[in-house]
């Protein structure tokens, strides 16, 4: 009969937790951030799709796709990430394309 007791009384304070970690759960969700590529006149369509290909994971199709979309309509959305991770991959498209002289201009914005 103890273990009874004790099993109840666990799975009360269990079920209480539970609670209390959902409800400030929510709040703590990270803003998201999109990491918007813009067009220019002078980066390679090739070298655009390679940065696609190595800082946001795409696949040739898909990085021609959001390529070409940048190419005509002037920008494009690369991805939709918390900010340090939107961040750091603005920095790393931004470093990669001053390394291979390429005006490449890569920002984020508040999803």
């Amino acid at each position: 009969m103890a273990d009874d007791g004790d099993t109840d009384h666990g799975t009360g304070d269990d079920h209480q937790v539970g609670i209390a970690t959902k409800t400030r759960a929510k709040p703590k969700k990270p803003s998201q951030f999109k990491v918007l590529m813009l067009n220019d006149d002078y980066t390679p369509m090739e070298f655009v799709v390679l940065v696609l290909k190595r800082f946001f994971h795409m696949d040739l199709e898909q990085a021609t796709r959001v390529m070409l979309h940048v190419h005509q309509k002037g920008v494009g959305v690369c991805g939709i990430f918390p900010y340090e991770i939107a961040e750091t991959k603005v920095n790393q498209v931004m470093d990669f394309a001053r390394q291979n002289q390429h005006p490449l201009q890569c920002t984020l914005e508040k999803a």
